[in-house]
């Protein structure tokens, strides 16, 4: 140490050091805010994660699909497919549902329902072809064949997939009113369908399709043919176990192909009050398709129905069968015959009465396809 100096005072250039327990609390701070960004970043990132996961993957679709079965579209569509696994009991459950308001929210235009009742093949779907061709929207096709049957038309058909769910209909039996309240049934699920017209493999249009329509939504009534027999096919065949519910005045005897609104094929598929006694007292030689909806009718709708049919039939070769005609059959004379008729048609007098006809084999069709622009209108 040199004399004279005071040991004392530092050096001008010697550094400050910071104390020990600031360096502490700045270690500390910097870790700190090193572990925020850390865990800001890693959040960022889950969220991404997680946002794209939940919109691909499919499980958590349906909440945006239930939404939009509550729109009005989901129930006023008709069903994609006619195919469905609902017992008869549900079918007809489903099928008597019937708006109270009888003004339609949405647009709506009427069509007719064709029911081809058959056992299998359509040998005249050609002509049926001709029949609807420009008209598709005013009409929908539903077809009831035996069980087994597995149809062979082509995707640009009318009556591709129009088979519905069916089962064996044995004539005059029970079976039979079955497979026409079941064509009933599922034409009542499209809401668009206002008119039902029940037809079979051997029935032919009479007039064209826009001539059909018409005469069809014009009418105050319905055509379901059913007169009082006092013969032995007529009365003859009740069954006074019927009592209380149908009356032998009430017993009705009509044909079998019908045309009937919408709010009489209601009340046909929801009838749980006739049915059970028609089925347990009107049995061979009760006909029973001949007698249930037109005795139904005559006590539930009496001023809705016309009493007549639209199928027009020969019946003059006797027999239980009306006649069938073939290939030779095909005559100028005769197709000019069938629109020889003379009726009533809301309360008019009407030189056209019969829009369908039967019986003709599948012979017939090269002949009709022939004449039908000229005698038929298509």
């Amino acid at each position: 140490m040199e004399e004279g100096k005071d040991p004392t005072v530092s050096k001008p250039n010697q550094s400050k050091v910071l104390p020990p327990r600031l360096i502490q609390l700045l270690f500390l701070f910097l870790v700190l805010c090193f572990s925020i960004c850390l865990f800001v970043i890693y959040m960022i990132r889950k969220t991404e994660v997680t946002t794209t996961l939940v919109s691909s993957i499919p499980v958590l679709q349906p909440c945006v699909q239930e939404q939009q079965k509550t729109n009005l579209d989901h129930w006023i569509k008709p069903p994609s497919s006619l195919l469905h696994a609902m017992s008869d009991e549900e079918l007809f459950w489903r099928a008597s549902f019937v708006p109270q308001l009888k003004n339609y929210p949405f647009e709506r235009i009427p069509k007719i329902a064709f029911m081809f009742l058959t056992k299998g093949p359509l040998p005249l779907a050609p002509l049926w072809e001709r029949f609807f061709k420009g008209h598709e929207g005013l009409y929908s096709v539903y077809i009831h064949s035996l069980p087994s049957y597995e149809a062979q038309f082509p995707p640009e058909s009318v009556f591709y997939g129009r088979q519905i769910p069916s089962q064996v209909a044995q004539w005059g039996r029970m079976s039979m009113c079955d497979a026409e309240r079941r064509l009933l049934a599922n034409a009542l699920l499209d809401l668009s369908n206002e008119y039902f017209v029940l037809v079979s493999e051997s029935c032919i249009p009479l007039y064209n399709f826009t001539l059909t329509y018409h005469y069809i939504s014009n009418s105050k009534h319905s055509f379901m043919g059913a007169f009082d027999d006092p013969g032995p096919v007529g009365r003859g065949r009740y069954n006074h176990n019927m009592l209380p519910q149908v009356n032998i005045s009430q017993w009705r005897k009509g044909s079998q192909w019908f045309e009937v609104h919408r709010n009489l094929a209601s009340v046909i598929v929801s009838d749980t009050t006739y049915y059970p006694k028609f089925e347990a007292f009107c049995r061979p030689a009760c006909y029973v398709d001949e007698h249930y909806f037109p005795t139904l009718l005559t006590i539930q709708a009496p001023d809705l129905i016309a009493n007549r049919s639209l199928t027009w039939v020969d019946w003059s070769r006797g027999g239980p069968h009306p006649a069938t005609f073939g290939r030779s059959d095909i005559t100028e004379e005769f197709m000019k015959k069938l629109h020889m008729q003379k009726c009533v048609y809301n309360g008019e007098p009407s030189s056209i009465c019969y829009l369908f006809a039967r019986k003709f084999s599948p012979g017939s069709l090269e002949p009709l396809s022939l004449v039908a622009h000229k005698f038929l209108g298509y």
